[in-house]
């Protein structure tokens, strides 16, 4: 099994931290990034070779790869998007589709939450797909929602559930089993190719439709943050002095 972080994204709502940066390369905890916390925990559960799908500001992750190679004892592979900064990240995931076939953890470059999220995961793992959900916290517009049938199959994730009708928030992190890689491989390329502005929790929808199994592993009460704006990141620093 292989580690991953989607790293493409801009986070232009973090100016002027990323008028040169990534958004996983925003400082949490001193020099501690996001990426250095991404890489600190999936090195922790064994992980040692990861692969980092890079876009905006790609050449910050390279200078800096040689370093965190050595600081975490890990292998980085770099897949770089060049659409990072038109489509949306459904198409940054299908990049790095060839690693599916492995088995993969995958969390997103913008997600500060504790080891114990992909501890859960690799505790839970069996399904094609699965997911770290947070049931505990109270859910807004914003978050993307999950529902599950009474099986545990997700029937549907998207930002646009009533977070009344919710089951869960999807954290951000993912256990992908090598048995579901050509069938996921090939529901994110209909997802991009559907609409390139389109999640990759889209192709996880579409995954599920066609008959993939996609479940839940609850993280419990965890502190974790995705860190889209400046009170997010404000959040992020509390929360990684205690990671």
């Amino acid at each position: 099994m292989v580690g991953m972080v989607l790293a493409a994204g801009a986070g232009r709502r973090l100016r002027p931290y990323t008028d040169t940066l990534p958004k996983a390369l925003v400082p949490v905890d001193g020099e501690t990034t996001i990426l250095d916390i991404a890489l600190r925990n999936l090195a922790e559960v064994g992980l040692t070779e990861i692969v980092v799908v890079v876009g905006y500001a790609a050449d910050a992750v390279r200078k800096r790869q040689a370093g965190l190679e050595r600081r975490y004892r890990v292998t980085l592979t770099l897949v770089s998007n060049d659409r990072a900064e038109e489509w949306n990240n459904a198409y940054s995931l299908w990049l790095a589709r060839e690693w599916f076939t492995r088995g993969v953890l995958l969390v997103n470059g913008d997600t500060v939450h504790p080891v114990s999220v992909e501890k859960t995961l690799l505790t839970e793992r069996g399904p094609d797909v699965l997911l770290a959900i947070d049931t505990v916290k109270p859910l807004a517009e914003e978050e993307m929602k999950t529902t599950f049938d009474t099986t545990g199959q997700l029937t549907r994730i998207s930002k646009l559930i009533v977070p009344g009708e919710a089951h869960g928030e999807y954290i951000g992190a993912t256990l992908i089993e090598p048995q579901a890689a050509g069938a996921l491989a090939d529901a994110l390329e209909v997802t991009w190719r559907r609409d390139p502005n389109l999640y990759y929790e889209d192709g996880y929808q579409e995954f599920a439709e066609r008959g993939g199994e996609v479940r839940a592993a609850p993280i419990g009460d965890v502190p974790w943050i995705e860190v889209d704006n400046h009170d997010d990141l404000t959040r992020a620093r509390e929360i990684a002095c205690h990671c």
